[in-house]
């Protein structure tokens, strides 16, 4: 039967309108990345670290690592933090650059060499300065991915045409990370520039393995290298969480040739008892593959993420240092363990730890003890620029 053309009309109207209710349905109902974050409560943090960790003068500022009434020390990660931290508190309008250019005089003066932009890996104070010793007179990969990342973080925001020239210190330090600390047959970053033997130049700390600084290091410096990087470091993160139900991975973990065997690493062989275990450096992997995530929409990222924020979800409470089938070897909550897999569950949508965990990232902040206030701090600030 031959149907009037306004019949036609109605029924494609109909469609429409069906389609649009869809869409709102799917948009009201469909996990989303949003953040339960302000910018106020964030800046009000940011505030409180400052005046906690922040010492130094009006030239150089450094990030203070140890107890508040001993004797100043800090550490080329701290000071990848200290400036991550500001030039993000930038990006939101309160961090300022006269702050960001104090942290970097500090790195500049706390290099390696004039030939090795590469950062000491610790100081200590000693009479009126802050010194390294020969043995500290090394690095720290970490620390020094985290540096060349805000320093291209500073030049977008601010350009290089000051006094500073953020271009020129972020590519000669990428420079050097490429040449001194990414494992040349792997592509993985090594642990530091002193991890040259056949076996310490295969050890990798799982949270080094930041995809997103990767991909950026590769657009900003049109080295396609750094994107062999990211792929590597991709690859060996999925093997990684597909070993374990939980999605957990050791603070380090051994990687050898160019097919990306992973081997596992003894307690005590590299920093600690827990270097086989989730510990104080895996902890951050959640945040490092959010982020990845977050910036650059990467679905194996997210699908790692949402591992561990799924094992997270069916623990009473978030623990420091788990052994990787997920039994608690600790009894105690740490913020270095929990904001990263609060702002984690921010990026993935996962609404039961969104729900429980939003109020441990935007809680209180210690002011003793800086390792995990500071990655507070940082994570706060990434997930309060969610869908911004």
């Amino acid at each position: 039967m031959k149907r009037h053309k306004y019949q036609w009309m109605i029924s494609g109207l109909i469609i429409l309108v069906a389609l649009a209710i869809g869409i709102a349905i799917y948009n009201t109902y469909s996990p989303r990345s949003t953040s339960s974050v302000s910018t106020a409560v964030v800046k009000d943090h940011y505030k409180i670290w400052k005046k906690a960790y922040l010492r130094g003068n009006k030239q150089q500022e450094f990030v203070k690592t140890n107890n508040k009434n001993s004797k100043d020390q800090t550490l080329s990660e701290a000071q990848g933090y200290g400036m991550l931290i500001t030039v993000m508190a930038a990006q939101q309008d309160f961090g300022s650059q006269k702050t960001f250019n104090q942290l970097t005089r500090y790195y500049v003066r706390h290099q390696i060499s004039s030939d090795n932009p590469l950062m000491a890996w610790r100081q200590n104070h000693k009479g009126i300065a802050m010194t390294s010793t020969k043995e500290e007179k090394t690095s720290a990969t970490d620390g020094d991915l985290d540096i060349a990342y805000a320093l291209i973080l500073a030049d977008e925001r601010w350009g290089s045409k000051g006094e500073i020239k953020y271009n020129r210190l972020a590519k000669k330090l990428l420079t050097t990370i490429k040449k001194k600390e990414i494992n040349p047959t792997t592509k993985l970053p090594k642990v530091g520039d002193w991890a040259t033997g056949p076996k310490s130049a295969t050890v990798v700390r799982t949270s080094d393995l930041m995809t997103a600084y990767f991909r950026k290091f590769a657009s900003y410096t049109n080295d396609g290298s750094w994107t062999k990087v990211a792929q590597n470091s991709q690859i060996v993160l999925k093997r990684l969480s597909d070993q374990q139900e939980t999605g957990l991975m050791a603070d380090f973990v051994t990687v050898t040739g160019s097919k990306l065997k992973t081997g596992k690493i003894g307690a005590k062989e590299v920093a600690s008892e827990h270097d086989n275990q989730y510990g104080f450096n895996a902890c951050r992997v959640p945040w490092r593959v959010a982020y990845d995530y977050q910036i650059y929409h990467s679905q194996s990222s997210k699908q790692i993420a949402r591992k561990m924020c799924r094992f997270f979800a069916d623990q009473k409470q978030i623990t420091a240092i788990y052994k990787l089938n997920g039994d608690p070897v600790g009894d105690y909550t740490n913020a270095a363990f929990t904001t990263p897999v609060a702002y984690a569950a921010q990026v993935v949508a996962n609404p039961e730890l969104k729900v429980r965990y939003t109020k441990v990232l935007t809680g209180k902040m210690s002011t003793k003890d800086y390792y995990p206030a500071t990655i507070q701090m940082a994570t706060l600030l990434a997930s309060s620029s969610i869908g911004k």
